[in-house]
């Protein structure tokens, strides 16, 4: 397949600027992948589309404000990204700037923080904060990135709505979007129905922005994210299955863990990179529902759901949600998908 296969035409009027007004309070389009049948719902249907025995798995990733802003000593303007922090005062970033910074220069950003620029590392930069503690830094100077396509600064309701409410690792620099239609009540009602909930951490990289930039989809190479998947969440998963249940990722993100997790065939615990470029064709070991959201043309994110819905049944499904006025990306609108045979 080629990167055209997956184009399709959205009015600009579905990308959804803001969130809901409640998280739950978003639609819901489920997608058989089965026969391809499609129900127009609420996210609040959720629990009557799954059973007792099920299993979600969420990703606990919490997002960082990893957008800086500056000037170069030069005096240049600079735009900072954290992509990764490293630990130890240092951290891998995009820089967007008229001239790239030269290793060893520093970069004054706004508020007084000063950076190093380290070296360059492939199309990141490595650069040391001033003090070892990273994170308390960003929380001071740096600002939430929102994704390119929602206009607006970033406001005090964004600092609430681009986070999910089990968040509490950080280190992500854009939200694990399927998980934002969650709150606590929702939560609470689907243990109280039997739902069992387990948790990963898989921290979304701005790399999940970046375009396909080749038609040819065997050139394209996926940007790299961490993740941690804990012996308790295997166990869970194998219980679960055990017992008949299905196991239900929020997310993409979620469902790149665990696929990732399971590359040599059996789910293993443990934390690293995974650079899983889910296209059709590709064989599923351990998710058999998605909850996902609407995601941008031309994206891997949109394969991977080919991938896992079918590809002429997303294609479809698409078109309805076009029709039926559902809200995209990542303040919008919801799917469920059951795992095509």
């Amino acid at each position: 397949m080629r990167l055209d296969d997956f184009d399709y035409h959205l009015p600009e009027e579905l990308i959804a600027q803001s969130p809901a007004a409640e998280r739950r309070a978003s639609r819901l389009l489920h997608l058989d992948g089965a026969n391809g049948a499609l129900q127009d719902l609420r996210f609040t249907d959720l629990p009557g589309l799954l059973q007792a025995g099920d299993l979600l798995i969420l990703n606990d990733t919490k997002v960082i404000k990893a957008r800086l802003m500056g000037q170069k000593a030069s005096g240049g303007r600079i735009e900072v990204l954290i992509e990764r922090v490293l630990g130890s005062g240092e951290a891998l970033a995009q820089i967007r700037a008229s001239h790239p910074p030269k290793a060893g220069s520093e970069l004054h950003l706004e508020g007084g923080l000063v950076l190093e620029m380290v070296a360059r590392e492939g199309e990141l930069y490595r650069l040391r904060f001033p003090q070892e503690d990273v994170f308390a830094q960003l929380e001071r100077y740096g600002a939430l990135p929102l994704p390119p396509y929602i206009e607006h600064q970033p406001g005090v309701d964004d600092e609430t709505r681009y986070q999910t409410v089990f968040a509490r690792t950080p280190g992500a620099v854009a939200a694990p979007t399927a998980g934002l239609h969650f709150d606590a009540a929702l939560l609470e009602a689907l243990r109280d129905q039997g739902i069992g909930t387990a948790y990963l951490t898989l921290h979304v990289g701005a790399g999940t922005f970046q375009p396909v930039r080749t038609q040819n989809l065997s050139e394209h190479r996926m940007h790299s994210e961490w993740y941690s998947l804990s012996q308790d969440t295997v166990d869970a998963i194998r219980r679960h299955r055990a017992a008949g249940g299905r196991i239900v990722a929020v997310g993409t993100t979620s469902l790149r863990a665990l696929e990732s997790a399971a590359a040599a065939g059996e789910l293993v615990a443990g934390s690293a990179d995974t650079a899983l470029f889910v296209l059709p064709g590709y064989r599923f070991r351990i998710v058999d529902c998605l909850i996902t959201n609407f995601h941008l043309p031309k994206s891997t994110l949109l394969m991977l759901v080919s991938a896992f819905g079918g590809v002429d049944n997303i294609r479809h499904a698409y078109r309805h949600a076009i029709e039926q006025r559902y809200r995209f990306f990542s303040y919008g609108d919801a799917m469920l998908i059951d795992r095509a045979p």
